[in-house]
Formats: C-alpha cells, sequence, structure tokens
C-alpha cells in the first residue's frame, strides 16, 4: 500500500485518551566527538534525510533549531535551502530556538545570550519571515535563571529542555511556568526520557518516555528521530507511529511541533493552573562549569573585547568620520556564539576540536582588537595635544560608563630616573617602574601609575623630564604585609597562606568604625582533590575531597613604590607548580591575585579556597545578567565574574554585616561551604571521556589542562551585603580594562580630557552600546545588577542625547537612538524591534 494511501486510512480513536504530540527533531552536535568540517557534513545529510521523508510521509513534521546549520545550508546547497523555506511555509517544517546554536546555558555572557538571538531571529526573519516563538535548548547541562526574561525579550514565550533530568532536580510538573527575577516568564516543559530514539520501531522509546510523565495527564510532548550525529526520523519511526497511535492503551499520537503543543494547552486552559518555579534549573554535568580551562579564558576575553570594541567604534562614528564596522563585528559574534555550543565550551569535545576553537575566536579576538584600535585612534588623533619638546604624552582610555580609577601599565622607551608624570591639569602623578616585557634593551621599560577617568572618555598624561617624582605613599610593605589606608593584607611567612584581611575604619566607612577582618586564618589553602569523574563530572555534586594542598617554599617582596606593593608566593604540589602575586595599589579597595600555574596532574582538579570570618553566611553568584543565592552547602556551582559570601561577621564581639567576594577573569566554577568560597582553578579529565567507559592502562589519553597558564582573581572585602559592593561594576573593570596609548603632539577639536556617555545610579551598566543591525542608529543597553529598581539616566553626550525612564530589579532595557537628532529615542526589545508603549 503507498504511503499516502496508508496515511489516509480512517482511524478509530478513543475520544478520550491523551494526547501524546510527537516531535520529529534531530538534534545535531556539530562539534564533540568529531570536528566542526564533519558536522558540517551531517547536517546537510540531515537536512537531506527530513526533506526525504517529507516526500514520503505527508503527516511527518519536522522540528530542528539552531541558525548556524541553515547558515551553512544556505551557504553551500541554496537549492535544498529554498526547499526548506518551502517546507517552512506550508507548516511542515518547524523552526525553533531561534538562537545561533544550542548553547551552554550557564557559562555565556548576558550579553551573548541576547546576541544569541538578535543574530538567530533575524536570519529566521529574513530568510523565512518569521521568527521562532519557543525557546529550544534540549541538550545543554543545565539553565541560568534569568533566561525566561531573554527569551521573551527576544520574542519566544515558551521554552523546550530536558537537563536537569527527573533525577537530578524535581520539579512540581513537567508543564511549568519558568519566572526570572524580573517577572518575565515562560511556558517550559522538560523532556521526559530523551530528545533521541533509535532507528527502528518506536514502542520501546515511547513507552519509556510516558513512564514519566505524571498519572491522570491529559496532553504531553515527547520527541524522537536519530541524533547526536544527525540522522532523523526513519522510515521505521514513522511507520511505528502509524501502527501504535491509539492502540492498546497508547495515547493519541499526534504528528506536532512544540508551539503547536503550547497553543494547544493555552488554548484549553490548562496554562492558568500551572505552577511558577522562580530558580534557576540546576544541575546536570557540574564538571562542565571548569573543564578546558582553555576554551573559557578565550570565550570570557573575546566576549569583553567585542563589547569594549562595539562602543568606542559607535563613539568614533558619533565623534568623527570613522565608519561603524558592522559586518566585521556580525562576522565575529557568529564566531562567538558558534563557540559557545555546550559541547565545546562545556569543554567535553575531542582535542583537536580545541584548535578550531582557539582559531575561530582568535579570529573574533582579531577583529574586536584591530577595531578597538582603530576607534580609539581615531579619537585620540583628534585630541588637542599641544607641543611640549622633551615631553611624551600618553592617552588613557575607559570603556566604562563610569569614572574608573585604576592602577595602568605601559611599555615605554627611553625613560629616565629623573622623568615624572603629569596629568592633563599639569598635576604631578606617581609613577613606578616595574619589570618590563622587553629584555633586550636598557632602553625600553614599563611603568604603573594610578590613572583616574572620566565615564566612556579618556584623559591625557604626559612623561615630563626633570620632574620629581612623589615619594609620599599611604602604601606600607613589609616582607608578609601589605596594607593602605583602605586594607591590610598578612601572609604566613611559612605556608603563604592569607592570615589577615583587614578592612580599615576608612574603607567605605567614612565616619569611622571598628576594623574587620573578613578572612578565616588557616583556612585559604590552595587545595588539591582527586576528581575520577568524567570529562562532565558525571554523578558529581561537589568537589571536595581533598588529597593535598600545594606547599608554599618562597614569600617574597617583588614590588615596593608609591604606586602599588606586589608580595609573591611560590608554592609547589608533585610536579605542578603555583606563583601567586598579591598585589595592592596604594589607594586600592582590593586586593589583586595575579596567578601563573604550571598544572601536571591527571584526574585530579585544584581548588583556590578563601576562609572567611562569616556566620550564617549567604552565597550570591553572579549569573549572566543577574545575580542569585543559592545554598552554602559546598556544592559545585556555575557563576560568571564573581561570587560572594556575606553574613555576620565574627563569633565573638562585633557582629557586623560584611563579607568578601571573589572576582576573576576566567574562571566560572565555585563552591562555597559555609564560609568558606572555593574557585575551581583547574581540572584534568580526559578529554571526551564519558562513563561508563573505563579508561584501559596502557593507553596514552590526552588530559586537559596540562602546562601553564595565567588568570586574575580580586579579593573585595565589604561592609553590608553584596548588593551594596557594586560587585557586576568591579567584575567589570577586571575583565574590560583601561586602554592605554602613547600619543604625539598635534592640533585637535578635543580636549585633553573628555567624556562621551555615563549611566546612573550605581547599580546600572551600559550591556551594550552599538550600531543597529539594519542600520546607523545607537542601540544602548541598560542592566539593572543589583535587584534594586531604580530610576535610570543615560547621558549620551558625543550624540547629545539623554534617556530617563525606570528599570525594575535585574532588568534589562534597550533603546534605539535615531541619527536623525529630530527623531525620538524608542524602546525596543531584544532584537531591536519597537515595544509598543504600555
Amino acid at each position: 500500500m503507498a504511503n499516502a494511501e496508508r496515511a489516509s486510512k480512517p482511524r478509530h480513536a478513543v475520544s478520550d485518551r491523551p494526547v501524546l504530540h510527537l516531535i520529529g527533531n534531530s538534534h545535531i552536535d556539530p562539534v564533540w566527538l568529531w570536528q566542526w568540517p564533519e558536522g558540517y557534513q551531517e547536517i546537510r545529510a540531515t537536512f537531506r534525510s527530513a526533506l526525504d521523508r517529507m516526500n514520503e510521509y505527508p503527516e511527518f513534521i519536522f522540528t530542528c533549531d539552531s541558525v548556524a546549520y541553515y547558515e551553512w545550508v544556505a551557504e553551500i546547497d541554496p537549492d535544498m535551502f529554498e526547499e526548506i523555506r518551502q517546507r517552512v511555509a506550508e507548516g511542515r517544517w518547524e523552526l525553533v530556538g531561534g538562537w545561533w546554536v544550542e548553547p551552554d546555558c550557564n557559562l555565556p555572557s548576558g550579553e551573548s545570550f541576547v546576541r544569541q538571538g538578535l543574530l538567530g531571529q533575524r536570519f529566521f526573519l529574513e530568510h523565512f519571515g518569521k521568527i521562532a516563538t519557543v525557546g529550544y535548548n534540549v541538550d545543554p547541562f543545565g539553565q541560568n535563571g534569568m533566561l525566561p526574561q531573554i527569551l521573551r525579550r527576544s520574542g519566544m514565550d515558551s521554552y523546550v529542555f530536558m537537563r536537569p533530568g527527573r533525577n537530578e532536580l524535581s520539579l512540581p510538573s513537567p508543564l511549568f511556568w519558568w519566572q526570572s527575577p524580573d517577572g518575565s516568564r515562560v511556558l517550559t516543559y522538560r523532556l521526559p526520557h530523551e530528545y533521541t530514539a533509535g532507528r527502528d520501531d518506536l514502542g520501546y522509546h515511547l513507552d519509556k518516555s510516558i513512564s514519566q510523565l505524571p498519572d491522570r495527564w491529559t496532553e504531553m510532548m515527547a520527541f524522537y528521530g536519530v541524533g547526536n550525529h544527525g540522522g532523523g526520523p526513519t522510515r521505521a519511526n514513522l511507520d511505528s507511529i502509524r501502527r501504535l497511535d491509539g492502540a492498546g492503551a497508547m495515547p493519541t499520537l499526534r504528528h506536532s511541533t512544540p508551539a503547536r503543543f503550547f497553543a494547544s494547552v493555552r488554548a484549553s486552559g490548562a496554562a492558568d493552573e500551572l505552577p511558577t518555579w522562580t530558580d534557576d534549573l540546576q544541575h546536570h554535568a557540574v564538571g562542565c562549569y571548569s573543564a578546558h580551562s582553555g576554551i573559557k579564558r578565550w570565550m570570557r576575553r573575546t566576549e569583553h573585547e567585542l563589547g569594549a570594541a562595539e562602543a568606542w567604534s559607535a563613539v568614533a562614528s558619533a565623534t568623527g568620520d570613522r565608519p561603524y564596522p558592522s559586518e566585521p563585528y556580525g562576522r565575529a559574534w557568529r564566531q562567538v556564539l558558534f563557540n559557545q555550543f555546550h559541547d565545546t565550551l562545556g569543554g567535553t569535545a575531542i582535542e583537536p576540536a580545541y584548535r578550531d576553537a582557539r582559531d575561530q575566536l582568535g579570529e573574533a579576538a582579531s577583529i574586536a582588537s584591530r577595531n578597538l584600535n582603530l576607534a580609539i585612534q581615531s579619537i585620540s588623533r583628534r585630541i588637542h595635544v599641544p607641543a611640549e619638546p622633551g615631553t611624551a604624552p600618553i592617552a588613557v582610555f575607559n570603556p566604562h560608563a563610569w569614572p574608573v580609577r585604576s592602577v595602568v601599565e605601559l611599555e615605554f622607551g627611553g625613560l629616565n630616573a629623573t622623568d615624572g608624570l603629569t596629568d592633563d591639569e599639569g598635576t604631578v602623578v606617581a609613577l613606578q617602574p616595574v619589570q618590563s616585557y622587553a629584555t633586550v634593551s636598557a632602553w625600553r621599560s614599563r611603568f604603573a601609575f594610578e590613572a583616574t577617568v572620566p565615564p566612556l572618555g579618556y584623559r591625557c598624561y604626559r612623561v615630563v623630564p626633570q620632574t620629581p617624582r612623589p615619594t609620599t605613599s599611604p602604601l606600607r610593605v613589609t616582607a608578609t604585609s601589605l596594607e593602605n589606608d583602605y586594607l591590610r593584607l598578612e601572609l604566613d611567612p611559612a605556608t603563604g597562606r592569607i592570615t589577615h584581611l583587614v578592612l580599615k575604619s576608612a574603607a567605605t566607612n567614612p565616619g569611622g568604625g571598628d576594623e574587620l577582618d573578613v578572612v578565616e586564618p588557616g583556612r585559604s589553602p590552595a587545595a588539591v582533590v582527586d576528581d575520577t569523574s568524567d570529562t562532565w563530572g558525571h554523578r558529581r555534586l561537589a568537589y571536595d575531597d581533598e588529597v593535598g594542598t600545594f606547599e608554599s617554599h618562597r614569600v617574597e617582596v617583588i614590588e615596593q613604590g608609591p604606586v602599588r606593593g606586589l608580595l609573591r608566593v611560590d608554592s609547589q604540589y608533585g610536579d605542578s607548580h603555583l606563583t601567586e602575586d598579591y598585589v595592592l595599589g596604594a589607594h586600592a579597595d582590593h586586593v589583586e591575585v595575579r596567578v601563573v600555574l604550571d598544572w601536571r596532574e591527571h584526574e585530579k582538579l585544584l581548588k583556590l579556597r578563601y576562609g572567611t570570618r562569616v556566620t550564617a553566611p549567604v552565597a550570591t553568584y553572579e549569573i549572566p545578567y543577574g545575580a542569585l543565592e543559592r545554598p552554602a552547602n559546598g556544592e559545585e556551582e556555575p557563576g560568571q565574574r564573581w561570587v560572594d559570601v556575606a553574613g555576620r561577621l565574627g563569633r565573638g564581639g562585633s557582629k557586623a554585616i560584611a563579607g568578601l567576594a571573589v572576582l576573576n577573569d576566567a574562571k566560572y566554577g565555585y563552591g562555597v561551604r559555609d564560609g568558606e568560597i572555593g574557585v575551581t582553578a583547574v581540572r584534568s579529565p580526559i578529554f571526551a571521556h564519558h562513563e561508563p567507559f573505563i579508561p584501559k592502562a596502557g593507553v596514552r589519553y590526552q588530559f586537559q589542562d596540562q602546562g601553564v597558564q595565567r588568570f586574575t582573581m580580586r579579593l573585595v572585602p565589604h561592609r553590608g551585603a553584596w548588593s551594596d559592593a557594586g560587585l557586576t561594576r568591579r567584575a567589570l573593570e577586571l575583565n574590560q580594562q583601561q586602554t592605554v596609548l602613547i600619543e604625539s603632539y598635534h592640533d585637535g577639536p578635543l580636549d585633553r580630557s573628555a567624556s562621551f556617555g555615563s549611566v546612573e545610579p550605581e547599580g546600572l551598566v551600559l550591556g551594550a552600546l552599538k550600531h543597529a543591525e539594519d542600520g546607523d542608529d545607537l542601540v544602548v543597553r541598560v542592566v539593572e545588577t543589583i535587584g534594586r529598581a531604580a530610576d535610570a539616566r543615560v547621558s549620551l553626550t558625543a550624540w547629545g542625547r539623554e534617556l530617563a525612564f525606570p528599570i525594575g530589579p535585574f532588568e534589562i532595557r534597550t533603546f534605539r537612538v535615531p541619527r536623525d537628532r529630530s527623531a525620538e529615542p524608542y524602546e525596543t526589545d531584544l532584537l531591536e524591534r519597537p515595544i509598543a508603549p504600555a
């Protein structure tokens, strides 16, 4: 019997049978146990197979996400792409997800999640005339709690995921409302059993899926189709659906799509009775937060360089004649988004895949750095720098929309012992020679100085001959301590561990008060932990099987001057070496820890631990465009650039509320047990090792993270709760540092110090400052970061504009500022489409 005739044979359905919406799909990993060229081919083959099955089975509907795959097909096979366009128009091919790939849903930055939807949904709209309405991440390893807001503001009102599974996180129902801290919510479904099925009859697969559904269900959803390495629904799959539909106790099986399922739930009124979940969705594969340090570091760097480059390019376009480089930035972001794929960024792919990721992210970072340099130098060449023979002008550029005071460093040629430094008003500024990167000539040197630069602006300094350098400083350095008017750090000379980190009465407390020592002596080791779990860290919730610590063999003073002090601690465990440089600036209210780690261990993990004297601790983690409290129970947690523990300080006497935050520029895995913060610095599992496989004796496996890596942390003691410490701004200052540029004499229309924009109050940051995807209008994204409603004020000095608007706790608001100054700015969604006034 022909397929079309078989499909038309009447059914004797039972009206009260529950309905199971069947979603024909193929989950495709473009990178995992293979490199991207193999993924490229598997996508071609899978899409061809899906189109062929549609010709054979008129009832079959195919669902597919990941916009990158559609771009690849359009690139390699335009005729197939046109077939897909036709099937989409017919309703036989369903567009879901709206993101470039299925990324890791914990590790990318908040702005990266926005760009996943911005680039993805705009591609769908351009080529298919519609966007996805269902968010779709069936394979990633946990879901951060800000996703509902990002999804809703990217045009999606529903969400499908699978991990964490039922055995990892208990939910009140597989179907529920998921709500982010700002109040946005999406109708959400956790898949039962699996998103893939075998090639043959679906009876067993559907039985397993149905067995995981709650009692007395009436309408649910199950996925089928060969996946991971592509494939899609097979003839045997589709034939078995015809056989099983309504057979015995089997429910009515309906070829469907996620959007049709969610629409049916809403139409039935059942959505009104569903529970609401207000937390993130964790945990699955906690080892992915720290597997492969390289991909984490490359991603963090590239995200921040692109953000700074876009902002300066926008400023350069507004203040001069420098065109905004939209096409290169789009290309760079596509490389970033593709490498956020969950097996790539999660660290679980094969070793050669990371050579590809390094090169692709390197391309994106190079685009960012080239265009940042072009933008900054196009501004700098227009600064009026009068000629003063013998002097050397310097310009310092601040990428942040608030004033920044920080120590910067500069490689310099020909610095003399009698040279000094002055600011734009002629005031002498302390200068401190430090070790140069160059060792071939005494002519080349390096120095550090403290620069105070206006928001999203610059300030000029000069190296001036025969200028006495200031010798007085609030900084005091001994063999084992660093101290200024704000902080005092003391190290144990025998172990190199922190014994005291004292927040002095002047710090954040002008009225005086007791000094607060936030550190618990003896509880800050560099701990080595046994880790025989697979690359994902399956079956693990915490890493606490400590097998040793790094032992210090030297504590020494490296720098001691008016600008900063530096104590170096060298330590060793086995064949691994750890160098920690503790740095305190003369006016800093944090201690910087510069880490150089030469790691030679296998199947072990390094935790850098910082014990505090906090009792009844509250642990708070930065998540993408938000922050979230989690239990201080030692479990491994994903976080972005900072983690904080706060509470009552001390077990007697003073009971002040205080805490300690740890900021970093490369790490994402943390654990807080009681008052101790642990930062997972490195893991060394075998590449792409998945349980239950047991490594075989005599086989030479490749272990992750062998060799030297560098990263930086900052220890921020604070009075009050985390929300009083400005942590997100501080973390941005660490990850997006000021740019220092040697200049020359020239005329120009710009003053020697200027600001091009700012945002207030202190809890707000600019998530993006860029040109619109479809023109030269300015796009301004403002994010509330401390969980407090505020009246936002955005000054766009370079554009002659001001924005004022209310913003709620952890809210993301985006505005489009027309280049035509006679046109009013207006709010948009995250796809840069206008939002109708409420």
